[in-house]
């Protein structure tokens, strides 16, 4: 995408491995390292190895180390989770699948409101890659369906292995699921203003709301917070929800803010002024402060109806929960497992 715009410039890509990548058998739920995904690439930018690293925008903290900054969020892609079935339920729903059916998801916030809304389903972890979680669903038994991402099916090129996607009536999605983040160091304006050309305002402060809500929550992998996020003639439209861990209580609302603001004339983002980590340049900071305070203001409502408690039981459930669990029921029981059942 920046070779695109900038066919002058010459860009080398270095791959690299985070911490994230390696732990293959334990829920991210169960780990609890705000920086999985990151903490290796930021050291790589600190050092100046590389100029700009981009990231999941779901797998960046709310509050980035001091001296960096996320100078684009990119144009989002499908937001939505998406259900894969197993080669023998090709043309099933979630709906038609066999009552007892087994569902792969390592996302507490996935599990917790698809057990509300499919009672006879039942639940277990399943970690690695997206390859990984595919083979364990087409060679083995263990699983009749598993729940990821559409946007990272759809950035493999394996759009036909989507047999459903979940609309926010079924699941709402992760903070920041779709959107890919460009991370770099604060006070680096060439860099800034380089990367900001991939900068989309409106899926910025779509982010920004959700991140703010999260942030407030003090939400993560360990509790099952849930959003969604539109935008229509200038006002920008949150719903939040936190969930227990079996679903059986949960708290909803949506606000909305006008986001209809001039673009000023700035210095370019630093450490004083990014709103949850994202200061992109080519965005007004008055948009960017109201969505903010949206999702900070969403956040304080769910609060004030007990989000707090449902979440606080919720994090010291799933702290008392074994690394990779057995498979819930809709009850939060474990359900009985066949003989020699693979749990990943």
């Amino acid at each position: 995408m920046l070779q695109e715009r900038h066919p002058h410039l010459c860009f080398e890509i270095v791959a690299m491995s985070t911490t994230g990548d390696k732990i293959l058998d334990t829920a991210l739920s169960k780990i609890g390292e705000k920086s999985l995904f990151t903490k290796e690439l930021e050291n790589a930018l600190e050092r100046n190895e590389v100029d700009l690293v981009v990231h999941s925008l779901k797998d960046l903290p709310t509050t980035l180390p001091p001296g960096f900054t996320i100078g684009a969020v990119c144009k989002r892609e499908n937001p939505h989770d998406a259900v894969v079935f197993h080669p023998k339920y090709s043309g099933k729903t979630l709906d038609s699948l066999p009552d007892k059916s087994v569902i792969g998801t390592s996302s507490l916030r996935r599990a917790a409101q698809l057990k509300r809304k499919f009672p006879q389903l039942e639940f277990r972890d399943i970690r690695g890659n997206l390859n990984t979680r595919l083979r364990k669903l087409d060679e083995r038994e263990d699983f009749s369906a598993i729940i990821l991402a559409a946007a990272g099916l759809r950035r493999m090129g394996w759009d036909s292995r989507i047999g459903q996607i979940l609309s926010p009536t079924d699941c709402l999605y992760a903070v920041g699921q779709g959107a890919l983040a460009v991370e770099v160091r604060a006070r680096d304006q060439e860099v800034l203003e380089l990367v900001s050309i991939v900068h989309d305002a409106e899926t910025g402060l779509r982010c920004i709301a959700e991140r703010a809500f999260m942030k407030r929550l003090e939400g993560g992998c360990s509790v099952p917070v849930a959003v969604s996020t539109t935008m229509k003639d200038s006002q920008l439209y949150l719903t939040g929800a936190v969930y227990s861990l079996d679903g059986a209580e949960s708290l909803q609302e949506t606000m909305q803010t006008s986001v209809d603001f001039p673009q000023e004339d700035t210095e370019g983002p630093n450490d004083d002024t990014q709103h949850v980590g994202i200061g992109a340049k080519t965005a007004p900071h008055q948009a960017q402060q109201a969505a903010e305070k949206l999702g900070m203001g969403l956040a304080e409502l769910l609060l004030s109806q007990g989000a707090g408690q449902i979440l606080t039981v919720a994090r010291q459930l799933n702290d008392a929960r074994e690394p990779a669990g057995p498979a819930l029921g809709s009850n939060g029981k474990a359900a009985p497992q066949p003989p020699c059942q693979t749990v990943a």
